[in-house]
């Protein structure tokens, strides 16, 4: 297929087949923070429009009905906030709300106390928030696991006088069960944005005065709707330029964090250059991570490291999206693991490739100082320092007096200019691989040449652009 990407403006994707995409090579992105603080805003509107009683107020008044006396809210200040998990907009909720001066404690079973303490929140079990909170607000996905949490057994665990509002999924919480709640009088009022069924235009809870409805508009201000198009064509310019894009649902590898992903292009230069040594596929590809590096989430490396590998020795193109696909077709392992400590550099990724014969090839990269140059520094346990950029001649000879000036009058006399290079020779001195960044392609009959005068075991011209 000629398509690259599929591109949603906002966050659903009910209407994209992914597992399709992803089988042809084709990533689809979305724009999921593009909402958050929109739906963040949204949800504390219908906690005051509840608490206050807002929308009933408003309408006795358009009536021409002065009834003040009706209409006796509760405050904000001073209450616990119950906030039912705490994502991205959980916690956006919650900074809002603690500007009331209330106390939040939020339920959610992926989120360690240390980082709730971070955000000032006590992170409590599901039945101590439906105990304490005065006010619940709902921030959850909705998987089998949460259809239907606020139930009728779960809503009989709240305080009475509960104000409980869900701006996040249908269907979280049972609509017939919450209506007789607050007949009942144990919960106060109810603010929902969203509905189980949707469109939803009959509900047992439209002919209560003490609950508030819209219809879906959590992500509905003009704001979130620019920020959603211009996110997907970053996305887009970004897929398209072969990069990381961080917001593809369809990329194994988890999230790339800020300390990550400079090393997404040394890693693939690393793998290029391995598959430009073998000319043939590992059956395993070990990404071994030391250092400082290693404190961090780097599963993602290990994508990077396959795309280089198999670009270099096959025809397909190799993205993000296909490449475990690719790997799993023809029977290569990939695997990553850390160390903290690396000897000689703050991080290191040791890329090891082992192939169908027992053979091994080992690239060690790194980046270095301020501007984070890409830099190879070892290969097959020689020692290295030079620039992962540009087009690169790798020779393998044995040592000899005048190898290197016989190299140079070679590519001289081609007229090609070399712009680095690096010798590294084995513990014995005698084998010995040689490095030259070049200005231009070396063609076959130069390379033969030089292997000719040099008895190169291997030469290799490798593109690490």
């Amino acid at each position: 297929t000629k398509l690259k990407i599929v591109a949603r403006a906002g966050v659903g994707l009910d209407n994209v087949d992914v597992p399709a995409a992803t089988e042809r090579g084709v990533m689809v992105v979305n724009a999921p923070t593009s909402n958050i603080h929109t739906a963040a805003e949204h949800a504390v509107a219908l906690m005051l429009a509840t608490a206050r009683q807002i929308p009933a107020a408003d309408a006795t008044l358009r009536d021409r009905e002065w009834k003040r006396s009706k209409f006796n809210g509760v405050e904000i200040f001073g209450k616990t906030v119950g906030v039912v998990g705490l994502g991205r907009i959980g916690q956006l909720f919650a900074q809002r709300l603690a500007a009331f001066e209330t106390h939040v404690i939020a339920y959610d079973p992926y989120v360690s106390a240390a980082r709730a303490a971070q955000l000032g929140i006590e992170l409590v079990t599901l039945d101590e928030l439906l105990e304490r909170a005065d006010l619940i607000s709902v921030h959850l996905p909705k998987t089998p696991e949460t259809k239907g949490l606020l139930g009728t057994e779960n809503l009989a665990k709240t305080k009475k006088g509960v104000v409980i509002v869900n701006a996040a999924r249908g269907g979280l919480i049972d609509e017939a069960a919450l209506a007789e709640a607050i007949k009942s009088g144990h919960v106060r009022a109810a603010g929902l944005d969203v509905f189980e069924t949707e469109p939803c235009t009959d509900s047992p809870l439209f002919d209560l005065p003490e609950v508030v409805v819209t219809p879906h508009l959590g992500a509905s201000t003009s704001e979130a709707q620019d920020r959603a198009g211009t996110d997907v064509a970053k996305s887009v310019l970004l897929a398209l330029a072969g990069d990381f894009v961080p917001d593809a649902v369809n990329v194994s590898g988890g999230a790339v964090g800020e300390e990550v992903s400079p090393w997404l292009e040394i890693v693939r230069k690393q793998g290029v250059l391995i598959g430009a040594l073998s000319g043939e596929l590992p059956v395993n590809l070990s990404v071994d991570v030391r250092g400082e590096l290693a404190s961090e989430d780097v599963e993602v490396l290990a994508l990077s490291a396959l795309r280089g590998v198999f670009s270099a020795v096959i025809e397909d193109a190799v993205t993000f999206v296909n490449a475990p696909a690719l790997a799993e077709e023809r029977g290569v392992t990939a695997e990553v693991t850390k160390a903290a400590e690396s000897p000689n550099h703050r991080s290191v990724v040791d890329l090891r490739a082992v192939f169908g014969d027992g053979s091994v090839i080992n690239v060690s990269g790194t980046l270095t100082g301020p501007q984070q140059v890409e830099k190879i520094v070892n290969i097959n346990g020689r020692n290295f320092e030079l620039r992962a950029e540009g087009l690169n001649l790798v020779i393998n000879y044995t040592d000899q007096p005048g190898a290197l000036g016989k190299i140079g009058t070679q590519l001289g006399n081609a007229g090609i200019d070399i712009q680095a290079a690096q010798l590294s020779q084995d513990a014995e001195g005698e084998g010995a691989t040689i490095l030259l960044r070049v200005d231009r392609e070396v063609p076959s009959e130069v390379r033969d040449a030089i292997s000719t005068a040099v008895g190169a075991t291997k030469i290799e011209l490798v593109n690490l652009a």
